[in-house]
C-alpha cells in the first residue's frame, strides 16, 4: 500500500540552508513559529484573514492541538484542541463560519466528523461519515454542502495494515448536520486531487490503487445528479500531485510520483473539450509539494521531495501566458508535507512539514510575489 506516510520513511530528511531576503518581492520571510511541531495538517483561510491549523503528525504520533496564525502580529496561538489525535484528516470553512473536520485517523475512528465554532472556540460532534475515510478529499459546492471523496477506507479492524483505497462518495449537509452517501467515483484512489470547476462540477484526477499503481484516469462528479462520469485522462499517471484551477477556468496538475519516480511534468484540463494536454515541466521533479494561485495569476510550487529523495527549499513559478516555470526565491527551510495558504494580503503563508535534524517542523514562513 502506498500512503505517503509510509513513502516518508525511506527519504532522506537533509536540510537545504538558503540566505533570507526579508521582505523583498518573490522571497520569502520569517514569520513566527507554531507551537508544535507537525506534519500532515490541516490550515484553514478564515474570514478573518487567520488561519487554522488543526492536527497532524509528530513523533510517532497523531496530534489533537490546533492553533492560530495571526498575519497581522506574525505569532501563532494556542486554541482548543480536538478530544483525540488525528491526521489524514480535511478541514472546510462551511457557510455558517464552522470549520468541518472528517474523517482522518482519529483514534482508529476513521468516519468521525468535529465542527469548530471560531466564535466561541468550542467543538463538537456532527453526524458521522457515513463510510470511513482517511487521505480523502472534501469539497465545498456551490449549494453549500460538502463533498468527500475516496482515500483510504479499512474493514472492521480498521488498522494501519487494513486499509485500501475506497470509491466511497457521500455529503455533508452543514444545516442538519448529516451525511448522505451520493455516487460513488468510477475507480477508487488515493493521493488524488479533487478541484472545483467554475461550472460546479468536481474534477478528480490521478491518485494511487493497489494492484493498479500510479492511475491517469480522471472523472467529474455533478452536484446536480450525484453522479460521477469519466472524462479525459491525464497525459501522465500520477500520484501525489498537486492541482490547480487557473483564472481561465482550466486546471493545472504540477509534479507527483510515478511508479516511484517523482515527475516534474505538468499537463493542463480543458473542462470545454475534457481533455488534458502537456504544458513545461518545473525545473525539479517534486513529491508531496504545494502549489498557490497568486493574485496576479501565476502559480507559486514550492518545497517537497526531489528526485533523489532530498527534501526541497526551492520554488518557483508558472506562467499561463507563456505555459512555463521559473525559479523564484528559496524558502529558508526545506520542506515536504507542510500546508501553504494565501492570505488576504496577497502573502504566501507556509507552515510546518517534514524537514529538518527535527524531522517535524513548527517553522513558518511567507512569500512575498511583489506587485
Amino acid at each position: 500500500m502506498k500512503t505517503l506516510q509510509s513513502s516518508l520513511l525511506f527519504f532522506s530528511a537533509a536540510l537545504l540552508l538558503n540566505q533570507p531576503c526579508m521582505g523583498a518581492p518573490g522571497q520569502w520571510e520569517v514569520t513566527g513559529s507554531m507551537v508544535q511541531g507537525r506534519n500532515q495538517q490541516t490550515a484553514t483561510l478564515m474570514p478573518t484573514g487567520d488561519v487554522l491549523v488543526i492536527g497532524g503528525y509528530a513523533d510517532g504520533s497523531s496530534l489533537s492541538s490546533a492553533e492560530r496564525y495571526n498575519p497581522v502580529r506574525g505569532t501563532w496561538s494556542k486554541i482548543v484542541g480536538l478530544p483525540k489525535g488525528i491526521y489524514g484528516h480535511t478541514a472546510t470553512l462551511l457557510p455558517n463560519g464552522k470549520v468541518l473536520v472528517a474523517g482522518g485517523f482519529f483514534k482508529n475512528n476513521l468516519r468521525a466528523a468535529e465542527l469548530l465554532d471560531p466564535v466561541s472556540g468550542t467543538w463538537s460532534q456532527t453526524g458521522h461519515l457515513n463510510s470511513p475515510h482517511s487521505g480523502h478529499t472534501a469539497t465545498l459546492l456551490g449549494n453549500g454542502k460538502v463533498l468527500v471523496a475516496g482515500g483510504y477506507g479499512c474493514g472492521t479492524i480498521c488498522s494501519a495494515v487494513d486499509l485500501d483505497q475506497t470509491a466511497s462518495a457521500e455529503l455533508y449537509d452543514s444545516v442538519t448536520g448529516t451525511w448522505t452517501v451520493t455516487g460513488s467515483m468510477k475507480q477508487p484512489r488515493g493521493s488524488f486531487t479533487a478541484t472545483l470547476l467554475p461550472n460546479g462540477k468536481v474534477l478528480v484526477a490521478g491518485g494511487f490503487k493497489l494492484n493498479n499503481g500510479d492511475l491517469s484516469s480522471a472523472e467529474l462528479y455533478d452536484p446536480a445528479t450525484g453522479r460521477w462520469t469519466y472524462t479525459g485522462s491525464l497525459v501522465t499517471a500520477r500520484s501525489g500531485h498537486t492541482a490547480t484551477l487557473l483564472p481561465n477556468g482550466q486546471v493545472l496538475v504540477a509534479g507527483g510520483d510515478k511508479d516511484n519516480g517523482f515527475l516534474a511534468s505538468a499537463e493542463l484540463y480543458n473542462p470545454v473539450s475534457g481533455t488534458w494536454t502537456a504544458t513545461g515541466s518545473m525545473t525539479v521533479a517534486r513529491y508531496a509539494h504545494t502549489t498557490t494561485l497568486l493574485p496576479d495569476g501565476t502559480v507559486l510550487a514550492a518545497g517537497g521531495l526531489g528526485g533523489t529523495g532530498d527534501i526541497l527549499a526551492s520554488a518557483e513559478l508558472y506562467d499561463p501566458a507563456t505555459g512555463t516555470f521559473t525559479r523564484t526565491g528559496d524558502m529558508n527551510d526545506a520542506r515536504a508535507v507542510y500546508t501553504a495558504t494565501l492570505l488576504t494580503t496577497g502573502k504566501v503563508l507556509v507552515a510546518g512539514g517534514t524537514g529538518g535534524v527535527v524531522g517535524y517542523l513548527a517553522s513558518a514562513e511567507l512569500y512575498d510575489p511583489g506587485d
